[in-house]
């Protein structure tokens, strides 16, 4: 009796898996050299999932081979997998950029679309590994991805510039976010910015353009109450960006773990830590262009959400583990990464759907009619309630045998 193998259970349901990708995948994948050299293999979809059994279930290049060839999808070597891997990576890329969101939901609170940005580095094992660096953008609306890129080494720099702005957005980054030139950028868009402030790389003026000394404003702090005054940003163009500077007293606990973490930076790289440093580590300080409308306890619970996008990169690299690169080959290095993005950003779309997913596992071709009830209108072609017995008549079955409602 021939009986299909029962240990390979992955992706079982693949015609519902294909209803989340985008309508043209299969073509796209001919068009973006994902199916060259295709002898053995030439249906788009088996590529697929050859590939998402690599990436999504963690399984070695020789296991998803052995897993393919096990379950009767594909006959493939380890090698091949890898050749198959290198010549998708357009093709994956394609793929995780359709897949990112696109929602323009408004935070309510905001009445604007609040984004948190970051990044996050990914190596390649050993000492001489090359370093990728994934930059995110998180709508805090549905804490969907509506833009990521994938930069190498020599191009990594942490910077709101890599993001396109749309008017009325708000941008929240950590002190790596704030540079003049990448604010300037987002308040050329007609955006706005809730940064933690870099006093190195952001320095800020008064309306006269004289250096703000931070130290006497932040020591006029009084217990838990935040304080804020107007600070200016200057960019490259030498044109002023009205801001700002937000400050309040970190609790003893936070100001102990930040001086701890300082001490032992600057003893590995045998620096001297400065008084100012261990000074300023008992204040938490935000700059923002954000106007007097926003009262400073909003921006604050603003810059709090940021922290979403930092549990985005912990699942990320905890579920799918993205944090270990097992390539060598830069091209099959880039090609992985851009499948783990698509495997990410595809089970979000997953996991959005199932918030409204139904019992029987897919979507009615027509909307479901209503039950009728008495004294309730039937909506043009939905059924009416069954008409009443004559008296001393037993009432008769309803359509489909659902019970009568009163």
């Amino acid at each position: 009796m021939d009986e299909r193998p029962n240990h390979f259970t992955e992706f079982e349901d693949w015609e519902i898996l294909c209803s989340f990708l985008p309508p043209d995948w299969a073509e796209q994948a001919r068009l973006l050299g994902a199916m060259r050299r295709a002898r053995y293999i030439s249906d788009p979809g088996t590529v697929l999932r050859i590939l998402l059994l690599h990436l999504a279930t963690g399984c070695s290049l020789a296991e998803t081979a052995a897993r393919a060839s096990a379950s009767g999808l594909a006959q493939i070597s380890a090698v091949g997998g890898f050749k198959r891997l290198r010549a998708a990576e357009p093709w994956l890329r394609w793929l995780a950029q359709q897949m990112r969101g696109a929602a323009d939901v408004p935070m309510e609170m905001a009445g604007r679309r609040l984004r948190a940005v970051d990044a996050t580095w990914v190596s390649e094992p050993g000492s001489t590994g090359s370093s990728w660096k994934v930059h995110w953008a998180v709508n805090l609306a549905d804490l969907q991805c509506d833009f990521f890129e994938l930069s190498d080494l020599n191009h990594g720099g942490e910077t709101f510039r890599r993001v396109p702005v749309a008017v009325g957005d708000i941008l929240l980054g950590d002190r790596g976010y704030a540079a003049p030139p990448g604010i300037s950028h987002v308040v050329r868009a007609r955006g706005d910015v809730v940064v933690r402030l870099n006093r190195q790389a952001l320095p800020l003026f008064t309306r006269s353009g004289q250096r703000i000394d931070l130290g006497p404003f932040l020591r006029g702090l009084k217990g838990k109450t935040p304080r804020e005054r107007e600070a200016l940003v200057r960019d490259s163009g030498g044109e002023w960006i009205r801001g700002r500077l937000i400050a309040l007293r970190q609790s003893t606990e936070a100001t102990r773990r930040i001086r701890r973490r300082l001490r032992r930076r600057a003893q590995r790289n045998q620096e001297k830590l400065s008084a100012a440093s261990l000074e300023f580590a008992e204040y938490f300080m935000l700059w923002t262009t954000l106007p007097q409308a926003f009262p400073t306890a909003t921006i604050l619970e603003f810059y709090r959400l940021r922290w979403q996008i930092e549990l985005v990169f912990k699942r990320m690299k905890s579920i799918l583990g993205l944090g270990h690169l097992p390539k060598r080959d830069p091209l099959s290095a880039q090609a992985w990464l851009e499948g783990k993005l698509f495997t990410g950003l595809l089970i979000e779309r997953l996991v959005r759907a199932a918030e409204s997913i139904s019992p029987w596992g897919y979507a009615l071709a027509a909307p479901a009619q209503p039950l009728a009830r008495d004294g309730i209108p039937v909506p043009p072609g939905g059924h009416g309630p069954p008409a009443a017995p004559k008296s001393g008549q037993r009432a008769g079955p309803v359509e489909n045998d659902q019970p009568r409602l009163s």
